[in-house]
Order: C-alpha cells, then sequence, then structure tokens
C-alpha cells in the first residue's frame, strides 16, 4: 500500500479524507464533493469548493443526481435521489497504482443528455474496465443541468445570477482533479478530458475557455454539437420561454426564481426542450452561452483562429446519430421536410454573410425529401459538419485525429437503426457484455463476439491516447492524423479502415464555412 493510500482506503484531499473501497482489481471512491452544495444564495451563482470536513467521509455511494425530469432514455435507479445538492465526483484506480508509486494517466468523463438529463451513475460509464485494462485514473462527475445549469437569467435576476454553471461546475472539477488526483496515483499533467454528446460540446467549448487553460492535456469529444452554443441574445428569449412554461411572473421572477423548489424547475424543463425544438427545429433549450465572461467567443471562431488550447484532439460522430431520436419520438433533431426546412430559413437568417442553401445540401442526399435523407442532413447538421470543421480548424494548430463510428449489430441494421447517436458508449468503456443475457435484446441476433473485438481496437486507441497523446502509439491498427488535404478518417466497424474524406460530396455541399444558429 503506498503512503498516500491506507489499508482502510482512506485518501486525503485538500478537503478532507475519504473512504473508498475494492471492486475487481481496482479501488473507486464514489460521491466525492468537488464544490459546495449550490444552494440558497448559491443558485445561479459559480460553484464554491467543497467545506473542509474532519472526520474520515465515506465515499461508497453515488453522489445524489442533479434535478431532471423522469424519461425513457436515461432513467434514474429508485437508490438514486435528486438534489441540487450534486456536484460530486467518482474515481477509478487500478490496483497497483495504489503500491508502486507511478503516477498514472487521468482520464476525466463528461457525460452527455442535451445538458439536461443524465449523471455520472449511470451503469454504461462504470470506470472500472477502463481502469483496470489500461491502468489508468477514471474520473466521472455530476454537474448542474437545464434551469439550474444552462438557462441565462441574468436579465431577470441582474448581477446575482451568473451564466454557464454547469460548464463553471466542470471547471471547479478540473481544479480539483488537478489539485487531489496525485493523492489517488493518478498524473495531474496527463489529463484526458472526454465526453459524449453535452459532454462532447462541453469539451470543444472548454477548449476554447481561457479558465480551463493547463487543467487538461488532451481531449475526446465524441458526437460533440460544437456549433450548439449561443449568442447573447437567445439565452434571454429562452429563458423568458422558460419562465413563462413555469408560471413565473417576469416581474417577480427576483424572487420566485429563487423560491421555487428545484424539482418543480426541473419538471418543465422537458416543456421547454420540445418548445424550442419544434419552434426552432435543430437547436436545443439548454446550451452554452457566449456571455463575454468565461466563453469569450463562439468555440468555431476560436478554433479557426488558433485560440482554443492547442491540445491533441480526438473527435467524431456516429453514422446514424438522428435515429435514435427516431426511436425514442424526440423532436430534438428535425426529421422531416418541414421541419427542415424551417431550420435552414431560420439558419440562413442567422447567418446573412454565409451560402446556407438547403437546395445545394440537399441534392447530395438521396431520396431528399423522404425521411431517411431528412436525417441525414438533420445529423450532419447537429454532429457530423460541426466535427468536421472543428477537425479542419484544429487540425492547424495541433494533433488532431477523426473517426466515424459505425459499428452495429446485426438486430440495429435489421431495424434501420444502425449506429445511433451514444451506442459507441459502451465501446469506450468497455461495459458489453460478455454473454448475450435475457435482457439483452441488440445481441438477440448476434454480433456480439464482433462487437467486442470493436471494443478491444477502441480501447487500444482511447488509451493508447490518454497514456501518450496518439492513438496510434499503443495500438494494433493505424489512425493517421487528420489533415485538410488528406481528411483521413477512421471507420469503426466490424473491420477498421482508414478513408480520406469519406462522403466528400457531402462535405463539399455543406462548404468549408461553418454556420449553424447564434
Amino acid at each position: 500500500m503506498s503512503a498516500l493510500v491506507n489499508d482502510d482506503m482512506i485518501v486525503s484531499t485538500t478537503a478532507g479524507r475519504v473512504q473508498g473501497d475494492r471492486v475487481g482489481q481496482c479501488a473507486r471512491w464514489r460521491g466525492i464533493p468537488y464544490a459546495t452544495p449550490p444552494v440558497g444564495d448559491l443558485r445561479y451563482r459559480s460553484p464554491e469548493p467543497a467545506k473542509k470536513w474532519r472526520d474520515v467521509r465515506p465515499a461508497l455511494e453515488f453522489g445524489s443526481v442533479s434535478p431532471q425530469p423522469t424519461t425513457k432514455m436515461i432513467p434514474i435507479p429508485q437508490n438514486l435521489v435528486q438534489s441540487e445538492d450534486c456536484l460530486s465526483l467518482n474515481v477509478w484506480v487500478p490496483e497497483a497504482a495504489l503500491t508502486d508509486g507511478r503516477p498514472r494517466p487521468v482520464m476525466v468523463w463528461l457525460h452527455g443528455g442535451a445538458y439536461f438529463i443524465g449523471f455520472s451513475a449511470q451503469p454504461i460509464y462504470n470506470g472500472q474496465a477502463l481502469a483496470e485494462d489500461g491502468d489508468v485514473i477514471v474520473v466521472t462527475l455530476n454537474y448542474r443541468l437545464g434551469a439550474l445549469g444552462f438557462l441565462d437569467f441574468r436579465e431577470f435576476l441582474g448581477s446575482s445570477a451568473e451564466t454557464n454553471l454547469g460548464l463553471r461546475d466542470i471547471l471547479l472539477a478540473l481544479q480539483w482533479v488537478r489539485n487531489n488526483i496525485a493523492a489517488f496515483g493518478g498524473n495531474p499533467e496527463n489529463v484526458t478530458l472526454f465526453g459524449e454528446s453535452a459532454g462532447g460540446g462541453c469539451v470543444t467549448t472548454l477548449m476554447t475557455m481561457p479558465a480551463a487553460k493547463g487543467l487538461f492535456h488532451r481531449a475526446i469529444a465524441q458526437s460533440s454539437p460544437v456549433t450548439s452554443v449561443y449568442g447573447p441574445e437567445r439565452p434571454a428569449l429562452i429563458a423568458g420561454m422558460f419562465l413563462e412554461l413555469a408560471g413565473v411572473n417576469p416581474d417577480r421572477a427576483a424572487t420566485d426564481l429563487r423560491k421555487v423548489d428545484a424539482h418543480e424547475l426541473a419538471a418543465h424543463t422537458m416543456d421547454l426542450l420540445n418548445k424550442v425544438a419544434t419552434t426552432m427545429p435543430g437547436t436545443v433549450a439548454f446550451a452554452p452561452v457566449v456571455d463575454g465572461d468565461v466563453v469569450h467567443e463562439d468555440p468555431l471562431v476560436a478554433f479557426q483562429a488558433g485560440r482554443a488550447h492547442r491540445v491533441p484532439l480526438i473527435i467524431g460522430s456516429n453514422k446514424d446519430e438522428a435515429s435514435l431520436f427516431k426511436l425514442m419520438q424526440s423532436p430534438l433533431m428535425p426529421i422531416s421536410k418541414d421541419a427542415v426546412e424551417h431550420m435552414f430559413e431560420l439558419v440562413s437568417n442567422d447567418n446573412p454573410t454565409v451560402d446556407v442553401s438547403l437546395n445545394d445540401i440537399s441534392g447530395v442526399y438521396r431520396g431528399y425529401p423522404g425521411q431517411k435523407a431528412c436525417m441525414g442532413i438533420s445529423r450532419d447538421a447537429g454532429f457530423r459538419m460541426p466535427s468536421i470543421w472543428a477537425a479542419t480548424a484544429h487540425s492547424a494548430f495541433a494533433p488532431t485525429w477523426m473517426y466515424r463510428f459505425d459499428q452495429a449489430p446485426p438486430l440495429m441494421k435489421l431495424m434501420g437503426l444502425g449506429a445511433m447517436h451514444a451506442t459507441e458508449l459502451p465501446y469506450v468503456f468497455g461495459t458489453l457484455p460478455t454473454k448475450v443475457g435475457k435482457k439483452d435484446l441488440v445481441f438477440r441476433l448476434g454480433g456480439l463476439a464482433a462487437a467486442r473485438r470493436t471494443m478491444d481496437r477502441m480501447h487500444e486507441h482511447w488509451l493508447s491516447f490518454a497514456r501518450t497523446g496518439d492513438p496510434e502509439a499503443n495500438a494494433s491498427r493505424p489512425w493517421p492524423q487528420y489533415r485538410m488535404k488528406t481528411r483521413s478518417t477512421l471507420i469503426i466497424d466490424v473491420t477498421d479502415t482508414v478513408v480520406n474524406d469519406p462522403d466528400a460530396e457531402v462535405r463539399r455541399a455543406w462548404g468549408d464555412v461553418p454556420f449553424g444558429y447564434n
């Protein structure tokens, strides 16, 4: 046992001692608070570091979940409670790191969920396999969501409200990692920040935030909605819509927004999400905003100018992102002709200096205006093209790798769902089943053995990147850097291939000038 971790799995942090437990071939600490509960006067304010405690604090259970509506997409286990006091993190440590004194690379995970749902205790984010297989330290965390984390109430609350609270939470968690991870056997000078969907959007936005400089040294953005970061006008409009749905009089908002229960606030987030998605197709209600404080500019502007942190980056998307939203009957991604046309009309109005032509773009999608073609356009507007634009810009200043995840079991292909949004997550975390059980419907028609081989290769690349900053260095398969001339992209499937500029005709139709909602 190292001098830092004693026989009772007790570690000393800057706030106090925490006690963990063992699972498999690693140790874990769960529910460690990294901030003071953001309640009372701290609601709508930047988080403050956790207050010190005197006795040993058990870190044996996951912390509370940020208040959110109940959804079929991300069910909350009965043993977890929702609470504003949700700012905690979890640490998995390979057993050898407890004894040999060699600092391990650190991987910090940001969960997705459209900035309004999700939590670190989701079983799919179990850090055990990554820690054991990769000999790395894995950190997962909760951050504020929905109205408490990603709405801008400054117009109604004045100086008592701050912006981008979810991002500010993540910044504080990264500072906690910098100050404490060495006590768990981690190397604070080798931190990989990775996330998916909204978590991937947090990654790409943090890459452009001055306050995040030096807090991470590599980045992985999976299905990042890079362009879903909005300017100063939209946030006030969205916040006003939320007040109306929540029945809060704008004239009394300064009082009522602080008095109303957090669960009641969360109850209206789905209503706002649906209203925004249907009136402004292709946009999300909750998202980072350019506030001039922590987010100084549109992330893609920063990427293009070389003002993003020049850290190695892996970025990519899934082949069939939109099919998840069709399956869940969610309006988050427009999949009809009318919705796609409305999206392009609004985006064109927001980008008067850019030639945004639906006619030119739709012409390269076979079958338009059929639903499948609309889903392809929506996928590319939300995830694929923003990722390509970010990769192209960042590759001029720092090592960049791009992927497309195509892997889908036979049943998913038969159902026409393919490689849906978020289906790469168990491949990254190593949480695919070892055999087909009664509840594993996805592999009922086979494909598990092939999927696990794909998982092993993804593991190699992601872990090689965390250790060295190069996903090819410790991997058995090649993955060349993404450069504007070649646009080399790793297609992850039953058999991985490297393709230069895949679907080049589609990319050219969208153009090289980024655009989205402002």
